[in-house]
């Protein structure tokens, strides 16, 4: 029988007579917004905040779009009902924005996070993402982080004037990274923040140590987690890897919906009016056990690592073939056509020409930016022969 627990009186009736009026004083205020360039254009309003604003930019990215056709966790299924990454960004952020505004935050900037916080992920999901990284390491020694780039994306590719608060959120979300209690470390300055970006570059132990600034960016990270926990349950099931029954429960249930109303219901008994975000240990240790059965069970499955090595193969190519176009300057070509040539407009006031990037860096933005579908298809553009293909699960397969 299902089990979903409720606050209790004590908080609901503190919540009722805040009655949502009344920011925290542990909340980001929208005139504590820092942008990148002062311009006028982007201050806030009556109407129209500066996070709102973020938001807004985040939206009409031209990247933006390609969230629709991008793996969350399962690749080459068609099947209109298994989560995709648009879909995934939405749930958080009603999530995060639902916790936020019950405990007095700044739902505006949680919004502008969470829509943002996964514009740099690539195709075919953490898969693709552990591959660009072992090329990119290989070949220049930096790493490749998904949250990392997703600043990259909106800070440097479009540089889009973001608040340094949202730009932050965006960095430090790494929603593998699960914590009992999440405390902001205040970050007042774009050198400072450019300083931890580049560390990041270098060692996988900054971006895992990269902490949220604000506790909207706190909360975002941690509806990360609970969007995902039991939604790749569900997907699994839809995808016939699993069932539904095939899951422990540890304390917090075994179904999505369970799942995310009892953790949700924790953070608000343990984190009102607080300057952190917190769970009590119960309800954080069923949250350890429950990501690593799916780690167990989905994310480390056959089903869902039996196209890789093909696709380990194909990304190493397509970066190799794609990394000698820019360096022969074969303008005529896709790197050229669809990536730099849909860059170089004059309204994207950059602080560096896009031409002059290190060209490995253009090679991992083009194929960072990539949709699933649009990958395949670049491939057997540039290899018309090869023999190396990855076959979907069709409809009615």
């Amino acid at each position: 029988m299902a089990n979903y627990e409720i606050l209790s009186q004590k908080t609901q009736t503190q919540m009722q007579e805040n009655g949502g009026k009344n920011l925290s004083p542990f909340a980001c205020k929208d005139e504590a917004a820092i942008r990148r360039v002062d311009n006028p254009h982007d201050e806030g309003n009556a109407w129209r905040t500066a996070f709102i604003r973020d938001t807004d930019k985040i939206l009409h990215c031209p990247f933006y779009n390609r969230y629709a056709d991008k793996t969350q966790v399962f690749s080459l299924i068609k099947n209109d009902d298994i989560t995709r990454r648009a879909l995934h960004v939405q749930i958080v952020s009603r999530i995060a924005r639902t916790l936020g505004a019950a405990l007095g935050l700044n739902v505006d900037l949680i919004e502008a996070i969470s829509l943002g916080h996964d514009l740099g992920h690539t195709p075919f999901g953490h898969t693709g993402e552990r591959f660009l990284d072992e090329i990119y390491r290989e070949k220049t020694g930096k790493r490749f982080f998904h949250n990392i780039h997703s600043v990259r994306v909106v800070d440097e590719i479009f540089p889009l004037n973001l608040t340094l608060q949202t730009l932050n959120g965006i960095a430090a979300h790494n929603g593998e990274m699960e914590l009992s209690k999440y405390a902001p470390e205040p970050m007042t300055s774009f050198a400072d923040f450019d300083k931890k970006i580049a560390a990041c570059y270098l060692e996988e132990s900054e971006m895992r140590q990269f902490t949220p600034s604000t506790l909207e960016g706190c909360v975002m990270r941690i509806s990360d987690i609970i969007a995902y926990l039991g939604k790749d349950r569900q997907d699994a099931q839809k995808s016939k890897l699993l069932s539904d029954d095939a899951y422990e429960d540890f304390g917090i249930g075994t179904i999505n919906a369970e799942m995310v109303n009892n953790l949700m219901v924790n953070l608000l008994e343990h984190s009102f009016g607080k300057a952190y975000i917190a769970m009590d240990e119960k309800h954080f240790t069923a949250l350890t056990q429950a990501k690593k059965e799916n780690y167990r069970l989905i994310y480390g499955a056959a089903q869902t690592k039996d196209a890789d090595d093909t696709l380990r193969r194909m990304m190493q190519k397509t970066y190799d073939k794609l990394l000698a176009d820019l360096v022969s300057g074969r303008r005529e070509t896709p790197v050229f056509t669809h990536h730099l040539r849909y860059l170089d407009k004059p309204y994207y006031k950059r602080r560096v020409p896009y031409e002059e990037t290190e060209k490995n860096q253009m090679v991992v933005d083009y194929i960072a930016s990539m949709t699933d579908d649009y990958f395949i298809d670049l491939y057997h553009h540039l290899f018309p022969s090869d023999t190396l293909s990855l076959q979907y699960v069709g409809y009615f397969d």
